[in-house]
């Protein structure tokens, strides 16, 4: 699989099945969707496109919309290159593109650029300056410039019941099964381990402070958290702090992992945190004993519910 950008010289000149979206999170929904676009292109010799946009168009269309997304850039082309695609196509969004019309999005982008010869899009789909085509305009293009146009139907949207904004809404809520669930995998942040102050250590929890790589990347909501990661090609377990510790009178949120049984020296490194489930909100307790007696708690509840999980 290849990602490919309109700046680019080696977009493929073999005649392609497209699929359009900002496929925020590659939901269950949306991986629907690519399956039937992977499974059109091996019936009918096609190389398989994604057409994604970036930024999110509400970033740029919506000046003040302090929109989260699920997936960074890089996250969201790492899980759509392990579905089978040729290539993804990454379009830039920006005020110029918005005030692209229907016929000069599909001429220049999918016409000429993608050589298109087959589209599967949502039935509820609209393209163009102000969104103003829909599903019928993109069929007279077809007829126009020589490709088909496959509905997604209502009924197939609606069997999934799935959308980025509910995933959104449950991450929001601290509702990671939910989450889970309608992606298919465990949600996950990516980000970098800075040094804290060190409070975790003195309480015999030591913990891992995360720097999320990007700002617009939705964080759960605050509280405690059942989190994994990969280390040197093993999993390890944990549980996860997102807050601003109010035992300690904190003014800044922070992410904070500890991981059960691991003594490695993370500093300066990358790191990636799945969200497993979710133990309890963030408090302030009364006293830092009365806190270490609550993390000894989360612990065995962590443990015990990783020991379920992997039954």
């Amino acid at each position: 699989m290849k990602v490919i950008t309109a700046t680019e010289h080696s977009i493929p000149k073999t005649p392609s099945v497209v699929t359009i979206g900002t496929f925020d999170g590659v939901h269950i929904g949306h991986q629907k969707i690519i399956k039937k676009l992977t499974t059109r292109a091996a019936e009918q010799n096609l190389i398989s496109v994604v057409l994604t946009f970036f930024p999110h168009p509400r970033m740029v269309l919506q000046h003040n919309a302090n929109i989260k997304l699920l997936n960074t850039i890089a996250e969201r082309k790492e899980i759509l290159s392990a579905l089978g695609l040729d290539y993804i196509f990454v379009q830039e969004f920006t005020m110029a593109f918005a005030e692209m019309s229907a016929r000069e999005f599909v001429k220049n982008v999918l016409v000429d650029q993608l050589n298109v010869k087959h589209v599967i899009i949502g039935y509820d789909h609209h393209f163009g300056k102000n969104r103003a085509a829909n599903i019928d305009d993109l069929r007279v293009f077809g007829s126009e410039f020589g490709f088909q146009v496959e509905e997604i139907s209502a009924q197939d949207v609606d069997d999934v019941a799935v959308s980025s904004t509910k995933i959104r809404n449950a991450l929001n809520s601290g509702d990671i099964l939910t989450a889970t669930a309608f992606l298919g995998y465990d949600y996950y942040i990516n980000g970098t381990v800075v040094r804290g102050k060190g409070f975790g250590k003195k309480m015999e929890f030591p913990t891992a402070n995360i720097r999320v790589d990007e700002a617009y990347k939705l964080i759960p909501k605050n509280g405690v958290y059942i989190i994994s990661s990969m280390y040197r090609d093993k999993i390890i377990y944990g549980m996860m702090n997102i807050g601003m510790n109010p035992t300690f009178d904190g003014n800044k949120k922070t992410i904070e992992a500890h991981f059960f049984d691991f003594n490695e020296d993370l500093y300066g490194q990358k790191i990636r945190i799945s969200f497993l489930d979710r133990l309890r909100d963030e408090r302030k307790f009364e006293s830092v004993d009365a806190l270490i007696a609550q993390l000894r708690q989360d612990r065995t509840n962590a443990q015990q519910i990783i020991a379920q999980r992997n039954v």
